[in-house]
This record gives structure tokens, C-alpha cells and sequence, in this order.
């Protein structure tokens, strides 16, 4: 498990999926994602099984501490990594939307981040993001992402086109913003 303060990360299972469906099932969850149709059960064993075979993945449950026990809130992962040029796509979600707005994908984040930099030895790490979505967009300049640039009316989204944010982070912009901060 990769731990943070008031996160830890840990393998996905496939006991998870119910939680996944539900999620994924919830309008307003679906809404900041690539998915724009209803999720099955069976669509997403097929999903999680061809994940079990992948060597370019890292996905992990991320569970927040509250009331002394650990609740599975979201999911987060590295995508599409590329070992020859050592980048990765960041995506996550947080399906549980009473953890919205109160810092725990900013901080899983940069846990994952520090995963990314210190032991895989990434050098970058690469997201987009959808311009409505300011709450992902504050996550995600918190956790020390930068702006690159905008692919403009590139998605489609309750009958208009809407512009996607190309954001990345570099290893050394980590690292030295961890020096900054004191933390290890």
C-alpha cells in the first residue's frame, strides 16, 4: 500500500466492482469522465479482468480514514505508461461524493505522484481535463500539475462541445516542491 496522511492507496479487487457500478451509475459522478453511458456489471469484470494483464497500468483503490476505519472513496491510476520515454497518463475519480471538495484527491495525488517519481522513475506525468470541471482542475494545480495548453471544443457533453485542458508535472518540479515543503 502507498500511504499518505489521511489516504492509502491499495490495489484494486475484484470485490470492488459493485462499488465501481454504482459509481459509475451516478450521473453526476459520470459527468467529469470520459464514460458517457451507463455502466454494467458484466462490462466491468470484463474491464477489471483485462487490467490483470496489462504492464503499462497502475491502478489503485484510495481509501480515507474516517470514523477509525478505511472507506474505499475513488479510484486513481497511471495509464499508458511508457517506459522508453518514462511518462504516464494520470486519471482518478472520487466516486463518493461526500469526500468531494475536502482535499483527498489532491493529497492520493501527490501520493501517487511520489509512487511515480521515486520508485518508477518517471519523468513526466500527463493529464486532460475537461474546462467545466474547476474542482479536478484545482486538485490537480494543488498537487503541482501545470497548464500546457487546450484542445479546443475536443469533447462532446450534454448537446455542446466543451474544451479539454492538457496539464503535466516533470520529476524535477515534483521533487523540488517536496524539498519546498519538507515533506518525504
Amino acid at each position: 500500500m502507498l500511504y499518505g496522511e489521511r489516504v492509502r492507496l491499495r490495489q484494486i479487487e475484484r470485490e470492488d466492482i459493485p462499488t465501481f457500478v454504482r459509481w459509475f451509475n451516478d450521473p453526476e459522478v459520470r459527468q467529469f469522465l470520459l464514460m458517457y453511458e451507463p455502466m454494467s456489471r458484466a462490462k466491468e469484470e470484463r474491464w477489471f479482468a483485462a487490467q490483470l494483464e496489462r504492464r503499462d497500468e497502475f491502478l489503485y483503490a484510495i481509501e480515507a480514514r474516517a470514523d477509525g476505519s478505511w472507506v474505499h472513496i475513488g479510484n486513481l491510476g497511471l495509464h499508458r505508461v511508457d517506459w522508453k520515454n518514462r511518462t504516464a497518463v494520470f486519471g482518478i475519480v472520487l466516486g463518493e461524493k461526500a469526500y468531494w471538495g475536502q482535499g483527498y484527491g489532491s493529497e492520493a495525488a501527490h501520493v501517487l505522484l511520489r509512487f511515480a517519481f521515486q520508485e518508477l522513475n518517471l519523468h513526466r506525468v500527463e493529464l486532460e481535463v475537461f474546462a467545466f470541471n474547476a474542482r479536478a482542475i484545482r486538485c490537480y494545480e494543488k498537487a503541482g500539475f501545470r497548464h500546457e495548453g487546450t484542445r479546443r471544443q475536443a469533447f462532446f457533453r450534454d448537446g455542446r462541445y466543451h474544451d479539454v485542458h492538457v496539464m503535466s508535472i516533470l520529476r524535477e518540479e515534483f521533487l523540488a516542491a517536496e524539498r519546498g515543503s519538507g515533506r518525504r
